[in-house]
C-alpha cells in the first residue's frame, strides 16, 4: 500500500513485519483503532449472531427431516447443549453495557467451542450422513473469518483449532479416512480463501482508519504549527466546560501572544517567521500540557490559547511562568524587539473556580484583558484577571516576570 505516515506502519524493516502482523507499532494508535472498529462492528455482529441462531435451528430441523439414522440423536446434545447456549450468551454480550468490555474475550473462547461442537457432530454422524455434516465445517470457517468481528489472528487461531479437532477425530477412527482426507483438504482450501479475504479486509480497515484520522487531523489542526485550529478549539471547548461543570473542577484559560512578531517577520522574513512560530508553538505545547484534558490551539496569527481543565489559579500561574521561561530559553534572536534581544511572549490568565460562571466566551474575554495588561507592563510577562477584579493583577508577585 506504499509508505505509511507517522501514525501508521513504516514501509520496511521492523515496520514491514508489523504490517504483516496487522498491528500498528504505536500502541495508542492500535488501541484507538480497536475501539473504533469494534464500536462500528457491533450492529453487524448482532445481526450475524441472529444468523447463527437461525442457521443452528435450521440445521436441527433439516437434520431431523433428512438425516434419519440410529446414531443421529447424539448430535443434538452438542447442538442444543453447547452451540445454541453459546450463541445466546454472545447475543447478550453484544448489549451496549457489556459489549466493549466482555464481547471480545468471550467470543475468542466461544468460537472455538462452537467449532468443536461441529466436529463432534461430524464424528457422531453415520458414514452416509458424514459428507453432508462435514460440509458445515466450511461454513463455520467462513463464519469465523467474516461474521463475528474477530481479528484475522483470532479467526485464524479458531480455524486452526477446528482443523486440528477434525484431524484428531479422524486419527481416533471416528471419521472414515477417505472422507476425512477429502474434508480436511476442502477445509484447508477454505481457510486459504477465507484467511486471505479476512486479512485483506482487516488491512483495508486499518488503512481506512489511518486515512480518516489523517483527514480529521487536517480538518482540526493548524497546518503550520500542528496545534488545534480555532474552530476545533471552539468545538472541544463545549464538552470540556460541560465536563468541568459536572465534575466541579476549576478551569484556567491562557492567551499567549508572541511579542513584536510583526517586527520579527519584517526583519527576518516570513519563512523565518514561520519557523519561529513552529518552534514557539511546540515549546508552549510541551510546557502547558500536563493533564489528558489540557488543550492548546492556535487562536489566530501569533496568538495561542490553552484550556487547562482541573488547573486552579495557582497552577495556572505556575504554568504561565513555565511558558515564559521555556520560550525565553529557546534563545531565538530578535533584533527587532524592544523588550528583549530574543523572542518572548506575553500571557493573559484567568481561572473559573467551581461554582463560578462556566462560560468559554467569558473566560477568553477575561484572559484577553489580562493579556492586554501584560503588554502594558512591557511584555515578557503574565497577568491574571478574574471576573470580580477591577484591574489585572498577577496571581503571585514572586512568579510575575516583567521587562526590566
Amino acid at each position: 500500500m506504499g509508505t505509511r505516515n507517522s501514525h501508521g506502519t513504516p514501509a520496511g524493516g521492523r515496520g514491514a513485519a508489523r504490517r504483516l502482523q496487522l498491528r500498528f507499532p504505536d500502541s495508542d494508535t492500535e488501541h484507538q483503532f480497536l475501539l473504533s472498529y469494534r464500536a462500528a462492528a457491533r450492529p453487524w455482529i448482532r445481526m450475524s449472531l441472529v444468523v447463527a441462531l437461525t442457521t443452528t435451528i435450521g440445521f436441527a430441523i433439516i437434520d431431523h427431516w433428512l438425516l434419519v439414522g440410529a446414531r443421529f440423536v447424539h448430535p443434538d446434545v452438542w447442538r442444543f447443549g453447547l452451540q445454541l447456549p453459546l450463541v445466546l450468551i454472545m447475543m447478550v454480550l453484544t448489549g451496549p453495557r457489556l459489549y466493549m468490555r466482555w464481547y471480545q474475550p468471550a467470543i475468542q473462547t466461544a468460537a472455538p467451542l462452537f467449532g468443536v461442537g461441529t466436529v463432534l457432530m461430524a464424528a457422531e454422524a453415520t458414514p452416509e450422513q458424514l459428507p453432508l455434516v462435514a460440509a458445515r465445517l466450511v461454513l463455520a470457517a467462513f463464519y469465523f473469518y467474516f461474521m463475528l468481528g474477530l481479528s484475522f489472528q483470532a479467526a485464524l487461531r479458531t480455524n486452526l483449532l477446528l482443523i486440528g479437532a477434525y484431524a484428531t477425530a479422524a486419527l481416533l477412527g471416528a471419521i472414515a479416512p477417505t472422507v476425512a482426507i477429502y474434508s480436511l483438504w476442502v477445509l484447508v482450501c477454505a481457510n486459504f480463501i477465507g484467511g486471505a479475504g479476512c486479512y485483506a479486509l482487516e488491512y483495508a480497515n486499518r488503512v481506512a482508519f489511518l486515512e480518516r484520522r489523517r483527514l480529521a487531523e487536517v480538518a482540526t489542526h493548524d497546518g503550520l504549527t500542528g496545534l488545534l485550529n480555532r474552530a476545533a478549539l471552539e468545538e472541544q471547548a463545549r464538552s470540556l466546560w460541560q465536563h468541568a461543570q459536572v465534575a466541579r473542577l476549576p478551569v484556567s484559560v491562557l492567551l499567549i501572544d508572541i511579542d513584536h512578531f510583526k517586527a520579527y517577520n519584517d526583519h527576518y522574513g516570513h519563512q523565518a517567521g514561520d519557523r519561529c512560530l513552529q518552534e514557539v508553538s511546540a515549546t508552549i505545547r510541551a510546557a502547558v500540557r500536563r493533564r489528558p484534558l489540557d488543550v492548546v490551539a492556535r487562536y489566530g496569527g501569533e496568538e495561542i490559547a490553552a484550556i487547562l481543565v482541573g488547573s486552579d489559579r495557582s497552577e495556572a500561574g505556575t504554568t504561565a511562568a513555565r511558558v515564559l521561561q521555556a520560550v525565553s530559553d529557546l534563545g531565538i534572536a530578535h533584533s527587532g524587539s524592544t523588550t528583549r534581544p530574543h523572542v518572548t511572549v506575553s500571557i493573559g490568565v484567568t481561572t473559573v473556580e467551581p461554582g463560578g460562571l462556566y462560560s468559554h466566551e467569558q473566560a477568553v474575554r477575561l484572559a484577553d484583558i489580562a493579556l492586554y495588561a501584560s503588554k502594558e507592563r512591557g511584555r515578557d510577562a503574565w497577568s491574571f484577571h478574574a471576573a470580580a477584579e477591577a484591574d489585572a493583577a498577577p496571581a503571585d508577585p514572586a512568579l510575575l516576570k516583567t521587562a526590566s
